[in-house]
């Protein structure tokens, strides 16, 4: 009950203890116990009269003003830290640059910095708890990375247990396309969506599966790990092992190595002048010199946009979703890559599964994670509070 009480004061914002009672069909008496127990433990405060609905007035509820959360976002090549307030609205939010392969220790350090700056930029002495998104495969219910193939060192490592001894506040830890999932079905375009997929094509590639509202994430949390399917038999090898997956045709880090190797052969100018310049490409040079009308840059996205597609044809046809939600930093290089995808996904997928399916891009940026990671930990939180003082 108090879970439910406080989810809806979350994400509906004050409410009147009449308005309460009507939405969790329950009585105001029973809706006023809950109410005092839960400023006790200092999560929801009374907020003066509500306005009259004729009778006597009913008080209005609120979340604690002194509620702070922690979002921890790390991804392959940097990491976005921010905290938010009760109600997930974010407070403060850094940005940096982080590469994954150094290691827990190394990365989880600059996370914990990062934060620290972000909480003295609020004002925020005290968290209520964190959240932290991996990308790499999660055990969710331990809160330990498994087996990542661009994480070298992480297997097995205790990062949950580690940031929690860290800041001395409760933590959850998942994979970072769940988190974005989640941050984009709270605040982004998925709003109204019950059933979506969240599809991140970043250094890898990686799908959050929403289902009838709440995330799922498998028997062993490696649910959406489309990365890794096998989309050509003599393909070029992945950093899982195996050959010919998505990620190796179509990630950020494949882009790169195409790219690359298109700059090096003399095919693309545009390519070779910016490799010059930098000294190594990434998938954003694809998309400078897409801007530059560089015919090569345009078919290395378009062939990456092929394969998403082909993969999203196959999930559309097998879970029917209400909304696919593209993110990630490969989406900066924006509508053409977007109108590839949806191109192949419509004209692959079955016609009564794509006729009123949207194929949207995130607007979420680095704050989808923060914010994502946020409400993870708080529905952790509530309903953790809300069960040990049942």
């Amino acid at each position: 009950m108090q879970a439910r009480l406080l989810a809806q004061l979350r994400d509906e914002g004050p409410l009147s203890k009449a308005q309460l009672a009507d939405a969790l069909q329950v009585s105001r008496t029973t809706i006023g116990a809950e109410v005092a127990r839960l400023g006790e433990l200092g999560l929801a405060v009374e907020a003066g009269p509500a306005a009259s609905r004729g009778g006597r007035r009913s008080t209005l509820v609120d979340l604690s003003p002194d509620i702070r959360f922690a979002g921890i976002s790390i991804g392959a090549t940097g990491l976005s830290v921010g905290v938010t307030d009760g109600r997930l609205t974010t407070l403060a939010m850094h940005r940096r640059q982080s590469d994954i392969r150094q290691g827990p220790e190394v990365v989880l350090a600059d996370a914990l910095e990062v934060l620290r700056e972000v909480m003295a930029e609020a004002g925020v002495t005290r968290l209520s708890g964190a959240g932290v998104g991996v990308p790499g495969p999660v055990d969710f219910h331990r809160g330990v990375s498994v087996s990542p193939p661009i994480m070298p060192g992480w297997d097995g490592y205790p990062v949950r247990d580690a940031v929690s001894r860290d800041l001395g506040c409760p933590v959850v830890l998942d994979n970072d396309v769940n988190v974005l999932a989640v941050g984009e079905q709270h605040a982004g375009v998925a709003r109204a969506a019950r059933d979506f997929l969240f599809v991140k094509i970043g250094t890898g590639i990686g799908c959050g599966i929403v289902v009838d509202g709440e995330l799922y994430r498998g028997v062993d949390g490696c649910a959406g790990d489309i990365g890794h399917i096998r989309v050509d038999d003599f393909g070029p090898s992945c950093a899982c092992g195996n050959t010919g997956c998505l990620e190796a045709f179509a990630g950020g880090a494949a882009l790169a190595r195409d790219a690359t190797a298109a700059a090096r052969a003399g095919r693309s100018g545009a390519l070779a002048a910016l490799l010059e310049e930098k000294g190594e490409l990434t998938a954003a040079d694809v998309g400078l010199a897409v801007g530059q009308g560089d015919p090569v840059a345009v078919q290395l996205i378009r062939d990456s946009g092929h394969r998403v597609g082909q993969v999203l044809a196959s999930l559309v046809s097998f879970f029917n979703p209400g909304m696919i939600v593209i993110g990630g930093g490969v989406t900066a290089l924006g509508h053409a890559l977007l109108a590839e995808i949806r191109g192949v996904t419509y004209r692959r997928s079955l016609p009564l599964a794509t006729g009123s399916l949207p194929i949207v891009l995130s607007e979420l940026g680095d704050e989808g994670g923060v914010i994502g990671a946020a409400r993870m930990v708080s529905g952790a939180i509530y309903s953790s509070d809300s069960s040990r003082s049942a």
